[in-house]
C-alpha cells in the first residue's frame, strides 16, 4: 500500500467553507479579480504576487502600525529584497491588542506549579517590567537576554524588552554554562534574566552555582534579574553581582499603560542561535515586521486559529518553537504554556492538561509521538479531547506509523499536521492546509508565500528522491541581513544559499579580483581548501594557468580560529606543503578567500619562496578585515586584526609579498549580482569589512556607542 493510498482523515465540506483559507481565496478572487477554487491555486497566487499577498496578510491579521506605501522593493532578490521598508511597527504592541479578565497565559509546571494570568493582568506584568528596563537605560537595539522555563514571566519579559524596541534572546535553564556563555557572550546583554532553578521529571533542579559562573561571564549585564520558580530568588540573587530578584526589581513601579516604541519593519527582534554542532553557535538575527507576518500568516491560515481558541506547544525557550508559540496572543490566542518532563508525572500529564483547558491546538514532536506510541498510551480511551481539532507534530520527520498512531490512539477527527521548518527563518517551509486530506507520512503544503522546492546536489528540481529543502523567492522572515561570510568562506562550496551556488559565487569573486587587481604571473595557485573556486575564476580572467601549488593536509581543521598562536602555527606546518614542481622559478599568485591575522599567510609566502618562486604575489577575494565578527566566529579583538593595524604597504610588507590586493567591497556585491553595496540598506551583514553591525554594541568599559547602525534600514 503505497502513502497516497492510505487516506486518514478528510475535512468535510462545511468545516472547510468556514476556513480562513477559504476567505482568503474569496477575498484574493474579488480584489484581484481571480478565480482561484483551491489552496494549490491559492499557494501559487502567493507566489507569483508577493506583494498583493503579504499586503492582504497584513490587513486581515489588522497588524497594528504604519504600512507605508511600499510593499516590495527588488522582489526578485534573495537576499536584497525589502518587504514593507517604509513600515513602522512594534511587536509587542500587536500581541498585547487583547484586552479583559479573558484567561491569556496558563501555566504547568509538571505537576508541581499552576499558575493563570488574564489579558489585563499579562498587560499590567509586562508594564512594570518595561519601567523597570527603561530605568536600567534599555532602549531601541539593547540585547536583554533570558535563560528561562517556558512560563508566564517569560511571555512578559519578552513583551516588556520587544515593546521597547530592544532585542531579546532566550535559552533553556538546562543549557550548561559554557552553552549559555557561548550564545549571550557574543550579544552583551544589558540585562540578564535568568530563573532560581526548575522542575524536572518530578526533581527540583537548583542552577544557583551555576549561574555564579554565568552571571560572571557576562560582564556587560549591568542588572541580573532572579525570576523564583522553586521560590528562592532571594537566596540565588544574594550570590551574584548586581542581581536581585524579580519581584525586587518590579517592585518600585506601579502597573501603567505600555508604551510602544515603533521601529522599521526589519528592525531586530530576536537573536537565535545555531546548534553549535560545527563550533560556537551562530547568532541570527529575525526582524521585527518579517517575524510578525509570518507568525499571524501560519496561526491564521495554517492552522486555522480564532480569537479564544487555546494554543500547546511543548517547547523550551531554546527552541523557535516557543517564539511561535507566543505568537499566539497576535491572534487573540490563550497559551497554554508547560514546563518540564511531558512524562512527569506520568505519560498522561499534557493529555490531562489537554482536558482540562481545552486546548483547539496540541503541537509536540515526532519524538514524543513515538514515544507514546511505544508506552502504549491511548488517550482517545481516557480522555475527553474533543476541543481538539489540529494536532502538529515538527522536530524530524513524523513516519507514516505515528500518523497512524495518532489517528488509532490519540483521535479520529482530528487534523494532524506533520510541519517543518527552523531557527534560521523562526518559522515553517511547510506545514498544514486545513482544507485538504491527511495521508499517512506526508506533509500536506508548503507555507502560503513560500517557494519551496527540492534539489540536488547540483542546484536541479527533483521529484520521488533525496534532496535539499530549499526555498527559492523572498519572504519576509529571511534572516535579515545574512552574513555575507557564508559566500566567502562558512558554507560548504557545495552549497546553495539564499538561492546561489556558493561555489559559484566564490569563483565569481575570483573573476572580479582578476578584473581589479590582476598582473603578470606564471602560474595561479589556490590556498586550499577555501581559496580554490576563487584562484579558478581568477585564472579564467586572467588566463594565466591555474596549478596547485601548495598540498593540504585534509586531517587539519581551521587554524585561524585556534586559540593561540602556538597552535595556529603549529597547525599551518601540518596543514600545507609546497608542490615544488608547481612553484619553482615561476611568478606566482597565490589566492586566499581571506586574510584575518595574517600569521598563515606568513608561514605560506615564505613556503612558496623556500620552494623556490621567483615571485610571490597575493590577491585576497574579499576585502581587508578591519572589524571583529561578535555574531557568528568570534574573530579577534580589533588590535589583533592586521587590517585594522596596517595599511595596504604595511600588511605586504608583514606577510612578505611581492605585491597584495584585496577585492572591493562593491566587487564582493557585484559578484553577488547587485551592483554594489547599497550604503543605506545593505543586503548582507559585512561589518567585518565596513564595520557597520546591525546592532548597538557595548565596549569592554560598558559605554555605549554612540551611533546606531543599519539593519536594512536606519533604526528610529
Amino acid at each position: 500500500m503505497t502513502q497516497r493510498e492510505h487516506l486518514l482523515w478528510k475535512p468535510d465540506a462545511e468545516r472547510i467553507a468556514r476556513t480562513h483559507v477559504t476567505a482568503l481565496i474569496g477575498a484574493v478572487n474579488s480584489k484581484h479579480g481571480q478565480s482561484l477554487a483551491s489552496y494549490a491555486d491559492l499557494h501559487a497566487w502567493t507566489i507569483a504576487n508577493p506583494a498583493d499577498f503579504w499586503d492582504m496578510v497584513w490587513d486581515d491579521c489588522a497588524v497594528i502600525g504604519e504600512k507605508g506605501v511600499q510593499r516590495l522593493v527588488d522582489g526578485d532578490k534573495m537576499p536584497g529584497a525589502q518587504f514593507f521598508p517604509d513600515a513602522k511597527l512594534n511587536f509587542a504592541e500587536n500581541l498585547l491588542r487583547k484586552r479583559g479578565d479573558e484567561t491569556a497565559i496558563v501555566f504547568r509546571g509538571e505537576d508541581k506549579v499552576k499558575k493563570r494570568l488574564s489579558f489585563d493582568e499579562l498587560h499590567a506584568l509586562t508594564s512594570r517590567i518595561q519601567q523597570a528596563l527603561k530605568a536600567e537605560g534599555v532602549g531601541v537595539g539593547d540585547r536583554v537576554a533570558a535563560m528561562m522555563p517556558n512560563m508566564p514571566e517569560t511571555v512578559a519579559i519578552m513583551l516588556a524588552v520587544t515593546s521597547l524596541g530592544a532585542i531579546f534572546s532566550s535559552c533553556s535553564p538546562d543549557f550548561g554554562e559554557r552553552g549559555v556563555l557561548d550564545r549571550f557572550g557574543q550579544i552583551e546583554p544589558k540585562v540578564f534574566f535568568a530563573c532560581d532553578g526548575y522542575w524536572y521529571n518530578g526533581k527540583r533542579v537548583d542552577i544557583g552555582d551555576k549561574l555564579v559562573q554565568v552571571a560572571a561571564g557576562l560582564p556587560t549585564a549591568q542588572k541580573v534579574v532572579i525570576v523564583p520558580y522553586l521560590d528562592c530568588a532571594d537566596e540565588v540573587a544574594a550570590k551574584l553581582p548586581r542581581a536581585s530578584s524579580f519581584p525586587a526589581f518590579i517592585e518600585p513601579y506601579t502597573a501603567a499603560a505600555v508604551s510602544f516604541e515603533r521601529v522599521p519593519f526589519n528592525q531586530p527582534l530576536y537573536i537565535a542561535f545555531s546548534s553549535g554542532t560545527t563550533g560556537v553557535p551562530k547568532c541570527i538575527v529575525h526582524g521585527v515586521g518579517g517575524t510578525l507576518l509570518q507568525h499571524l500568516k501560519e496561526h491564521r491560515y495554517q492552522c486555522d486559529l480564532n480569537a479564544g481558541d487555546r494554543l500547546f506547544y511543548f517547547s523550551t525557550c531554546g527552541w523557535m518553537m516557543w517564539n511561535w508559540l507566543v505568537s499566539g496572543l497576535g491572534i487573540g490566542a490563550t497559551l497554554c504554556l508547560f514546563d518540564g518532563s511531558p512524562f512527569a508525572p506520568n505519560p498522561q500529564v499534557l493529555f490531562d492538561y489537554a482536558q482540562d483547558e481545552k486546548f483547539t491546538l496540541f503541537g509536540t514532536s515526532a519524538k514524543y509521538i513515538d514515544s507514546l506510541h511505544k508506552e502504549g498510551v491511548r488517550p482517545c480511551d481516557t480522555h475527553d479531547l474533543s476541543s481538539v481539532k489540529l494536532i502538529t507534530s515538527t522536530g524530524s520527520p513524523l513516519a507514516p506509523e505515528g500518523f497512524e498512531y495518532v489517528y488509532d490512539a490519540i483521535k479520529k477527527d482530528v487534523h494532524l499536521a506533520s510541519i517543518s521548518g527552523g531557527t534560521d527563518i523562526i518559522s515553517c517551509f511547510v506545514l498544514g492546509d486545513p482544507t485538504a486530506p491527511v495521508w499517512a507520512g506526508e506533509i500536506q503544503a508548503a507555507g502560503l508565500g513560500m517557494a519551496v522546492d527540492v534539489w540536488s546536489e547540483e542546484g536541479v528540481p527533483v521529484r520521488q528522491e533525496r534532496g535539499e529543502l530549499v526555498c527559492t523567492k523572498p519572504f519576509p522572515s529571511m534572516p535579515a541581513r545574512p552574513c555575507i561570510f557564508e559566500y566567502i568562506y562558512f558554507a560548504r562550496p557545495d552549497s546553495v544559499v539564499g538561492g546561489r551556488s556558493v561555489y559559484q559565487v566564490r569563483k565569481t569573486m575570483g573573476q572580479v579580483l582578476a578584473q581589479e587587481s590582476h598582473l603578470p604571473a606564471d602560474v595561479i595557485v589556490p590556498v586550499p581548501d577555501s581559496g580554490v573556486p576563487a584562484a579558478i575564476g581568477y585564472s579564467q580572467v586572467s588566463g594565466v594557468p591555474y596549478e596547485l601549488g601548495i598540498i593540504r593536509n585534509h586531517y587539519v581543521g581551521r587554524t585561524f580560529i585556534q586559540p593561540t598562536q602556538t597552535v595556529r602555527d603549529q597547525g599551518v606546518r601540518m596543514k600545507h606543503s609546497a608542490n615544488r614542481s608547481v612553484v619553482a622559478g615561476k611568478r606566482i599568485v597565490l589566492v586566499d578567500d581571506s586574510l584575518v591575522r595574517g600569521t598563515t599567510s606568513v608561514k605560506i609566502v615564505q613556503m612558496m619562496r623556500d620552494a623556490g618562486a621567483s615571485e610571490v604575489h597575493f590577491r585576497i577575494a574579499s576585502p581587508p578585515i578591519t572589524h571583529p565578527d561578535y555574531y557568528g566566529i568570534d574573530t579577534p579583538d580589533r588590535d589583533k586584526l592586521l587590517a585594522a593595524t596596517h595599511d595596504l604597504e604595511g600588511m605586504r610588507r608583514y606577510i612578505g609579498a611581492d605585491s597584495l590586493a584585496f577585492l572591493s567591497v562593491d566587487g564582493v556585491y557585484r559578484a553577488m549580482g547587485y551592483e554594489g553595496r547599497d550604503p543605506v540598506r545593505p543586503q548582507f551583514t559585512d561589518h567585518c569589512f565596513t564595520g557597520d553591525y546591525p546592532t548597538l554594541l557595548t565596549d569592554k568599559s560598558g559605554a555605549v556607542g554612540a551611533q546606531q547602525l543599519s539593519l536594512l534600514a536606519e533604526a528610529s
